[in-house]
């Protein structure tokens, strides 16, 4: 049987690995990832070619940066750990600047961590750089985890880039609470889709992600108010449509849009953005 273009999760990251690379191609780039195009390796470059979609990369670019300017005031505010969850092929702790006595924790899947070490074995991160092999669907391996990255730090900042979109409502919120009981997570950078944008992210990429065992489920009708009910207090959200327009990568078609109001509960409409939230 031939081999499906997209195996398991593991080769999203790949996938979007590739639209970093072609950002840090460009003289204009908003951000620079030299890392990125050997992460994305040659089944990274295949999948984007086959999923070629403008709207994929721009909004990964969006993402990308909207990322590292809300991590960047989090750690100037005296974040002393960055826990970083489904890392996948992630290089911040490489390519940002960051203080040396930062501590950087990256969980995920055993494979994926060993591909990227692999890969970035003759490179020296800029921090503390910690990976931690745990499938974060194990409800006990992950608590047990960040009971113990609690306890290592006084002024934590949690990440989960592109993470929640494969998670079921339920999932996230049980995530949420476990993150929320730890009390020196203080700060989460997540993002989160609207109804509206699942559908027509199943309808460009959803069979191939599918067939991985890895669909986009996650798009809550209130927006970033979800995490309300789960501990946390929204504190920021960045629009990635609006962001996209201020970098000048948004695609014609979609400027006129990006000029609109946006509501804090998006709902049918197309929407993405990266939250900052806060624990209460």
């Amino acid at each position: 049987m031939t081999e499906p273009l997209i195996r398991d999760i593991s080769d999203t990251a790949r996938w979007v690995a590739v639209y970093r690379a072609r950002e840090t191609d460009r003289p204009d780039a908003v951000f620079r990832d030299p890392f990125a195009r050997a992460l994305a390796g040659e089944r990274g470059e295949r999948i984007a070619k086959s999923l070629s979609d403008d709207n994929m990369e721009w909004a990964v670019v969006a993402r990308t940066y909207a990322f590292d300017r809300l991590l960047a005031k989090e750690i100037e505010k005296g974040a002393d750990l960055v826990v970083n969850l489904a890392a996948g092929l992630d290089a911040r702790p490489y390519r940002l600047d960051l203080p040396p006595s930062l501590r950087w924790v990256e969980v995920d899947l055993p494979e994926i961590l060993e591909y990227k070490a692999g890969i970035l074995a003759d490179e020296t991160p800029k921090c503390v750089l910690e990976r931690v092999p745990v499938d974060l669907a194990n409800y006990d391996a992950r608590r047990g985890l960040f009971n113990e990255l609690g306890r290592r730090a006084s002024r934590a900042v949690v990440m989960t880039e592109g993470l929640v979109i494969y998670l079921m409502p339920e999932e996230v919120g049980a995530l949420a609470r476990d993150l929320a009981a730890q009390p020196t997570f203080d700060r989460w950078i997540v993002d989160i889709v609207s109804p509206g944008l699942l559908v027509m992210i199943n309808e460009r990429a959803g069979s191939l992600v599918r067939q991985a065992g890895a669909p986009f489920l996650f798009a809550p009708h209130e927006g970033p108010a979800f995490f309300e009910s789960c501990g946390w207090r929204v504190l920021g959200v960045r629009s990635l449509l609006k962001t996209a327009a201020s970098l000048k990568r948004l695609p014609i078609f979609l400027r006129m849009m990006a000029m609109l109001p946006e509501g804090s509960q998006p709902g049918s409409r197309p929407w993405s953005g990266a939250c900052l939230l806060e624990r209460v």
